[in-house]
């Protein structure tokens, strides 16, 4: 039997378990415990689980819901920074993390155990544009980006998301509403986790291919289920900035 202590956070709805564990443990989780400790009805319940191993450097390890492994998380990475502070005491306001799409600046402004923070995302790459859809983004993640159409239910969304999902070989699909050039709304598919209340990286994706279809400016306030994340577009690069909120101490007691 292993116990692991975590920290539940969430940003703008978007939750997520993190283990804050020194450089040097022996590994432990895998695709199956991270499911298991994510699943809804028989675990703890969660978008994600992330690990962050603390050493010369703060590194991040994403795992989904479903037990994959994801390459970056706009909201994750507040939250991680938010549970490195928090386990370790610290008072400082910028955190470096090393992902597997190369290392992230996190600001972060906490007051207890609420605050918002920011991250430089990198650049926003585009695809090939898939027929029926605005354009896909990558921002260290896939993204296929649909305009929405209010008469479409939710099955007919998951059906399409996942006819799209199967031609990139896996991607988060948004649905976009255009509110005005400085305020977008969407709805989100994630790839490994099912509808979500927000998506860090799946905004950032909307607000470089509304920019580029000049639907949008620079700078966005992107609405999602959850609640509000702000895209800074420069140039190609994007910052993403949102809210961070504890939950909970979690222990995990699996065989």
């Amino acid at each position: 039997m292993a116990l692991r202590s975590l920290q539940k956070w969430h940003g703008a709805g978007n939750d997520f378990l993190v283990e804050v564990s020194e450089h040097g443990t022996a590994p432990w989780w895998n695709a199956e415990r991270a499911e298991a400790i994510c699943d809804r009805t028989t675990g703890v319940g969660a978008d994600g689980l992330l690990l962050a191993t603390l050493g010369s450097a703060v590194t991040m390890t994403l795992y989904n819901a479903d037990g994959s492994t994801a390459e970056m998380s706009g909201n994750g990475i507040r939250c991680l920074a938010a549970a490195v502070r928090r386990a370790t005491n610290g008072n400082w306001d910028t955190l470096d993390v090393e992902t597997v799409t190369g290392t992230r600046t996190v600001t972060l402004k906490l007051v207890d155990t609420t605050g918002d923070g920011s991250v430089a995302m990198g650049e926003v790459t585009f695809g090939e544009t898939l027929p029926g859809t605005l354009g896909v983004a990558y921002v260290g993640n896939p993204h296929v980006v649909v305009r929405d159409d209010p008469k479409w239910t939710d099955a007919m969304r998951e059906e399409l998301a996942e006819k799209l999902s199967v031609d990139m070989d896996g991607a988060n699909v948004e649905f976009l509403t255009v509110d005005d050039e400085q305020h977008l709304s969407i709805k989100v598919i994630e790839r490994g986790v099912g509808w979500t209340r927000a998506c860090g990286t799946g905004s950032c994706a909307v607000a470089a291919i509304a920019h580029r279809e000049q639907m949008c400016g620079p700078d966005v306030i992107v609405d999602n289920p959850g609640g509000a994340l702000h895209v800074t577009l420069d140039g190609a690069a994007a910052t993403l900035g949102g809210p961070v909120q504890f939950i909970a101490n979690v222990e995990w007691l699996e065989a």
